[in-house]
């Protein structure tokens, strides 16, 4: 295995399960304690509950479906081989696909409230401890950079210097957390939050060893223009 050599050799547990794991415990125990502590603007018990089975379904299917698109060659020649289809999934895709659920959701309820500010600290945490997951598991996780003679390019595990950009990541979500604090109910926290980590994943994918099919960017960079188109549209509404 090519595990950061940072690892502790001595863990047994593989560091992508571990942190994927924290993540999935802490982001949603943070998101109820944060529901039991504010007021939740869709009153009603059921309609919560369809709301989040639309996240969920909405997040699998986005995180899938971005995956499959990112090499649509190598998708292709495994069309009909499902364990390895089901090997991989995009966070861009899970977000978008969850987001977008949640709102055609909130249109056929009949959901006027806003429902995403929330989920900011939620996100932001979770998210976080799963890139160190990321950063941990070197160049096996394939989310690793290219080669760099940047100062402070970093060996993941198969002796050459790359952009750590997993730690790029942690960084931006050290700025955009503090929007947690910042008392909303309209979604513009939301907004402000989802909008500046699209537009980070947008630049940075430049920065990793992946194909580029769609006029020279990624699958997940058109996901981004797409999301960011959404967060303009929403924030002039």
């Amino acid at each position: 295995m090519a595990l950061h050599p940072w690892w502790p050799t001595a863990i047994p547990i593989h560091p992508h399960t571990l942190f994927e794991l924290l993540a999935y415990t802490a982001g949603f125990q943070t998101f109820l304690a944060l529901r039991r502590r504010q007021k939740d603007s869709v009153a009603s018990v059921e309609k919560r509950g369809w709301l989040l089975v639309a996240t969920i379904v909405g997040a699998a299917l986005g995180a899938k479906a971005l995956f499959w698109l990112e090499d649509p060659a190598w998708t292709w020649v495994h069309r009909i081989d499902l364990p390895a289809l089901m090997t991989g999934r995009t966070v861009v895709g899970g977000f978008l696909g969850g987001w977008f659920a949640v709102e055609w959701a909130k249109k056929q309820l009949q959901i006027t409230a806003s429902t995403g500010d929330v989920l900011v600290l939620p996100l932001s945490l979770g998210l976080f401890l799963g890139r160190l997951g990321c950063f941990f598991s070197g160049v096996e996780d394939a989310t690793h950079g290219v080669p760099t003679t940047l100062p402070w390019g970093m060996n993941l595990g198969d002796g050459v210097l790359r952009h750590p950009t997993a730690l790029y990541e942690l960084l931006v979500l050290l700025v955009l957390c503090p929007l947690s604090l910042y008392p909303s109910t309209d979604g513009r926290k939301f907004l402000t939050w989802i909008g500046g980590y699209l537009l980070f994943r947008f630049v940075s994918e430049f920065l990793k060893i992946q194909p580029f099919p769609y006029l020279g960017l990624s699958a997940i960079q058109c996901a981004c223009l797409l999301g960011l188109a959404s967060v303009v549209y929403r924030w002039k509404r």
